[in-house]
């Protein structure tokens, strides 16, 4: 067992006090996983993790609840999500150790066994990768290193911890590929290997996405990731709409960089620069790393070489059948009452039109910008579409167009949504109209205009609609 010098954490004040209470009552917690890893990187401490030795389940549970809301996690062996922690955002898992054994195919084909007494390393035995094994005595700061991490992570290697059990789960590949990107580390050649011949069939969409999903947008270049994909024969199960990529080429006046997959790589990591302001908001960071990473998936059935070019007519609206088959493997819906799915398929059939309406800006109007608000959120369109214009390395392309669409629709006030009706049911109504098809048509009319500048105020979509209503012109 490694021990190292005293190493402390600025801990968060509930988890201070739910540690001091769990040593009270005779149990030595450690700290695991995640924060340890990311304390040692001088990374953001967000996800806390707690193993406590010593103290059976029925004790442990019952501590937990004077110190926070309990959910327990699973049947055989119980994860306890403890929540309302002062300090701590989110849940704070809190586990015994634990016997990891295969007993089936699959993420799920895993019994698991809590064991109090088990000796820390073999405890640590049972965790993916060596930099993940890394527990810290919050008491002591004494860092336990029984599997090597820090050395690895000194080193910058993926590495897993027990290559006889590695394979028992699947998953762990995924989790290699988003690890070895977040942190941008070399995975051991062993432990590729074991990753290139995981049965990832066995696992359930909601995992893989998981993984996936932490892959865009938590590393600064996910493009890591996805080459480890495509170089461990991973993306027929995981992603094969992303395949042809890899065989369609680009015109190289326009795309120096090279075929459709080596500008997607680039565009997703110009994208994940482009989350500014998105920090907290989990549904649209995620909506715009898929919008950059299913952009052009409609280039492989469109590519042609005309006169001389090769050509991608109309490859936008050839995207969206690729990129449903995508999001359906992935299971992609709706996420914390936002729908992701719309968005990204929005996104990948606008992603051309800044530059084109740039193209057009003299006679481009207010309504038209209005009207493209109405499709998909401007503002993260204006992401994905200057991701596109940067990904286009070695050579220069300035994102010019995506900075006057940007301010375009920032003076327009629909950056994030487009403008509210003025004019509502309830005002028709009010004007003495029945309830009826009618109330829709005029309705929509009379927003048509809104959009052109026409009617700007109540009174003018009240005046206009009494206009429409007695006949003096139809609505539309």
């Amino acid at each position: 067992m490694l021990v190292s010098a005293a190493m402390k954490l600025d801990l968060p004040p509930g988890l201070a006090r739910l540690l001091a209470a769990l040593r009270e009552a005779g149990g030595q917690p450690y700290l695991v996983g995640g924060a340890v890893r990311d304390a040692l990187l001088s990374l953001p401490l967000e996800d806390w993790d707690v193993e406590v030795f010593g103290l059976p389940a029925e004790r442990l549970e019952a501590l937990l609840a004077g110190h926070g809301r309990v959910d327990a996690v699973g049947q055989a062996f119980r994860v306890y999500k403890l929540s309302g922690v002062d300090g701590v955002r989110g849940a704070l898992d809190v586990s015994l150790p634990r016997r990891d054994s295969k007993i089936g195919p699959g993420h799920r084909g895993i019994a698991v066994s809590g064991d109090p007494f088990l000796p820390e390393g073999e405890a640590a035995r049972r965790r993916d990768f060596t930099i993940n094994a890394l527990m810290l005595d919050p008491a002591s700061g004494e860092l336990l290193d029984p599997w090597g991490g820090r050395r690895d992570l000194e080193s910058r290697v993926l590495r897993a911890v027990d290559a006889g059990t590695f394979a028992d789960d699947p998953l762990r590949a995924l989790r290699g590929v988003q690890f070895a990107a977040r942190f941008e580390l070399q995975v051991d050649e062993a432990t590729a290997r074991l990753c290139a011949t995981m049965p990832l069939a066995e696992l359930p969409a909601e995992r893989v996405f998981g993984e996936i999903e932490k892959l865009l947008v938590k590393a600064r270049r996910p493009s890591l990731g996805l080459a480890l994909l495509a170089q461990w024969g991973m993306l027929p199960l995981v992603a094969s709409e992303l395949e042809p990529l890899q065989k369609t080429p680009q015109d190289p006046e326009w795309h120096p960089e090279g075929d459709v997959w080596t500008h997607t790589l680039q565009v997703v990591d110009e994208a994940a620069r482009m989350l500014e302001g998105l920090e907290s908001d989990r549904p649209r960071r995620l909506a715009v790393m898929l919008g950059a990473l299913c952009h052009d998936l409609g280039k492989p059935a469109t590519t042609l070489f005309e006169d001389g070019r090769i050509r991608s007519r109309g490859h936008e609206d050839a995207g969206l059948p690729p990129t449903t088959a995508l999001l359906d493997r992935w299971n992609v819906h709706t996420l914390l009452g936002y729908d992701v799915r719309a968005q990204v398929l929005a996104l990948v059939a606008q992603h051309l039109k800044p530059g084109q309406l740039y193209d057009d800006r003299e006679r481009v109007t207010d309504g038209a910008i209005r009207r493209l608000a109405r499709k998909c959120e401007a503002d993260l369109l204006y992401r994905v579409a200057k991701a596109d214009c940067l990904g286009r390395r070695p050579g220069r392309f300035e994102p010019v167009a995506m900075e006057w669409f940007r301010e375009r629709v920032h003076a327009l006030d629909v950056a994030v949504r487009p403008p509210e009706p003025l004019l509502k049911g309830r005002d028709l109504l009010a004007l003495g109209m029945e309830p009826g098809p009618l109330v829709g048509q005029l309705l929509r009319a009379v927003y048509e205009k809104q959009l052109d500048g026409a009617v700007t105020t109540l009174e003018d979509a009240l005046a206009e609609a009494a206009r429409l209503i007695v006949g003096e012109a139809r609505p539309g």
